[in-house]
C-alpha cells in the first residue's frame, strides 16, 4: 500500500483507514497499515491467547492474526469471513481480524478528541481518540495496548534502564536528572510506562501531557524565559499519533520558533521507521526512537543531560 502522501510533514493531518467490527466502526492510521486482504485460514498456535486466531506467512513474512471480534467481544457475523489488516508498527507485523473494511478518511488531528473517561469502561480503555466527522464518529484503537496486552514482551524494552554500570558510572555523574522533560504520549499504559522507566532512570521533573496541543500550550507558557527556558523545558519526549496536535506539527512549531527551537526533541513512536524518520528529520526532531527502545532512547538521554 502506497503511503507515500501520508502525513507530509507538519501538517497535522491524518488519514484514517474505517473498518468494522460487528456494526461498530472503528479505524485505524494508515500509516501503519501495510496491506488488507481478505481473511484466509491461519495455522493454530497450541497455548495461544483466545484472541489470537494463528499465524500465516503471505509473502514469506511470519505474521500474527489477532481477532477483533474477540479483543473487543462483538460476536462475527455468521458466513461472513471478514478481511485482515496487516500492520507494522514497533517492528513488529501483526494482522487484524475484522468483519468489513470502509475506506479511507482524511482529517486533521485538531479533528479528534481523547475520549470521555466515563465512556472508557465498555472496551476497557482500548479507544485511544474520537474522530468527529460530519456524518458521524470513529473509534481510533490503541492496537498498541492490545498487542501488549496479548505478550507483555511486546511492550515497552526497559531492559537496562536504570542500572549502573562501570562503563557509564562516570557519564551518570554528569547528568543533571533534575532537568524538567516534558512528555507528550495518547496512550494511558504507554505514558505510564515512559514516566516510570523514567522515574526509574532517576530523572524526577517529569510531566506528562496526552496530546500535542497541551505539550505546546505548556511549552509556550516559559517563553518570557528568552535564551534561559532550558531552565524549565529541559527536552521533549513526544509521540507522533495523539489527538488535538500530532508529534510531527508539534515538533515544527516547537522547532520554527527561535525561543523555543533550542530544546531537544526526541520522538519516539510505533511509526518510526525509514519514511517517517526523512519526516521527522525535516521538522527537525533532534532524535528518534521506535517504541520499544524506551532503554535506547534513555541512554541517549543521558547523553544530552549530561553536556
Amino acid at each position: 500500500m502506497d503511503t507515500g502522501i501520508l502525513l507530509e510533514s507538519g501538517t497535522n493531518e491524518l488519514e484514517l483507514l474505517e473498518f468494522f467490527v460487528g456494526n461498530k466502526c472503528f479505524g485505524i492510521n494508515i500509516a501503519k497499515v501495510s496491506e488488507i486482504m481478505r481473511f484466509s485460514s491461519v495455522t493454530l498456535m497450541p497455548g495461544a491467547p483466545d484472541t489470537v486466531e494463528g499465524i500465516f506467512m503471505p509473502r514469506d513474512i511470519l505474521i500474527t492474526v489477532v481477532d477483533l471480534h474477540k479483543v473487543l467481544d462483538i460476536p462475527q457475523e455468521e458466513g461472513n469471513d471478514g478481511m485482515l489488516i496487516i500492520c507494522e508498527f514497533n517492528r513488529l507485523h501483526v494482522a487484524f481480524h475484522v468483519s468489513a473494511v470502509s475506506g479511507i478518511v482524511k482529517l486533521s488531528w485538531s479533528n479528534i478528541e481523547k475520549p470521555p473517561s466515563v465512556a472508557q469502561n465498555e472496551h476497557a480503555g482500548l479507544c485511544t481518540g474520537v474522530a468527529k466527522l460530519d456524518n458521524g464518529m470513529i473509534l481510533i484503537l490503541d492496537f498498541e495496548k492490545i498487542v501488549a496486552d496479548i505478550n507483555k514482551s511486546m511492550g515497552l524494552d526497559t531492559t537496562g534502564v536504570g542500572e549502573k554500570t562501570p562503563q557509564n558510572t562516570s557519564k551518570l555523574e554528569r547528568v543533571n536528572f533534575e532537568s524538567h522533560i516534558v512528555i507528550a504520549e495518547d496512550s494511558a499504559l504507554l505514558n505510564k510506562m515512559i514516566m516510570d522507566s523514567l522515574h526509574t532512570a532517576g530523572f524526577r521533573n517529569v510531566i506528562s501531557f496526552t496530546n500535542g496541543k497541551d505539550a505546546l500550550d505548556y511549552i509556550e507558557s516559559f517563553k518570557n524565559l528568552g535564551d534561559n527556558i532550558r531552565s524549565e523545558v529541559a527536552l521533549l519526549i513526544s509521540d507522533i499519533e495523539m489527538p488535538q496536535m500530532d508529534g510531527h506539527h508539534l515538533t515544527k512549531r516547537l522547532k520554527d520558533d527561535p525561543v523555543t527551537g533550542v530544546i531537544p526533541i526526541f520522538l519516539f513512536s510505533s511509526l518510526i521507521n525509514e519514511q517517517m524518520r526523512i519526516k521527522g528529520k525535516s521538522v527537525g526532531a533532534d532524535e528518534q526512537f521506535s517504541k520499544p527502545q524506551i532503554g535506547i532512547l534513555i541512554e541517549t538521554l543521558y547523553d544530552y543531560l549530561s553536556r
